[in-house]
Order: C-alpha cells, then structure tokens, then sequence
C-alpha cells in the first residue's frame, strides 16, 4: 500500500493515481534549484549581519559603533598617512650636497656683508686702528 498525504492509493480514485504517474515520470527530470543571493552569501555581509546580533542582544546600538576590527584598520592607515606624509617632507627639505655648499657661500658673503655694515657704522677711530693692524701685519710678513 503506498501512502501519499495520509491517503491510501489502493483506496484512492483515479485521480491520484494519475498525479503519483506523473510525479514518477518528472523524477527524471533535473528540478530547478532556488539562486542563493550572492550578498547573503558572502563571508563580510554574514560577519556583519554575525556582529550586529551580537550587539544588539548587547543592548547597544550597533550601528553607531564600529567593530573592533575596522578601528584597528582605520587607526592603521591614518597612521600610515601620517608617516609618508613625514616622509614626503623629509625628502623635501633633504639637501643636496651642491644646494650645501650653495648655502654655506650664501651665509660666507652675509656674513661678509653684515661685517662690512658694522665697520662702516664703525667710528672713525676704529677703523684707523685696524688698517694699522693691517699695515703692522704685512710689514711684520715682509721682514720674515
């Protein structure tokens, strides 16, 4: 005897036996399959769906603040950014050996420059006492 829904098929009318033929005869056909979504599907969009029960049976608006995880990454990266844009700068204000040696003759004649000013402010008397120094220097290199 062979049941379908609670029903004896022996016992049944024609009908059912005529639904049982057909059932038989579309078990050799492959049956669609319903398409699972790809987003549900995917292992992030169950993670988060995972992390936001959780903290809803927590009480606190998950929404609003982001996992654990995702500040780590985000801290990570700012401070990522943070150091190429140092090193960016450093590279910028990094002096090559020639812009060197151009500032050192740049600070020479400032120097020279600001010396110049001072003994031109200078007094008269200083001034005579050096072109004296000067001139006992060079005598003292002559007798030599």
């Amino acid at each position: 005897v062979y049941s379908t829904h609670g029903r004896n098929l022996l016992q049944s009318d024609g009908l059912d036996e005529e639904r049982h033929r057909r059932v038989d005869s579309n078990e050799d056909l492959i049956k669609p399959k319903k398409l699972l979504n790809p987003v549900k599907t995917s292992r992030s969009h169950q993670e988060l769906h995972r992390e936001l029960l959780s903290s809803c049976r927590r009480g606190g608006s998950g929404v609003e603040t982001k996992p654990e995880l995702q500040r780590v990454l985000e801290s990570r990266k700012r401070d990522q950014l943070i150091r190429q844009r140092k090193q960016e700068e450093e590279a910028r204000k990094k002096i090559s050996p020639l812009e060197a040696e151009l500032l050192k003759r740049h600070m020479k004649l400032e120097e020279q420059e600001q010396q110049e000013e001072e003994n031109l402010r200078a007094p008269e008397f200083v001034k005579v006492r050096e072109n004296l120094r000067r001139t006992s220097f060079h005598a003292d290199e002559k007798e030599v």
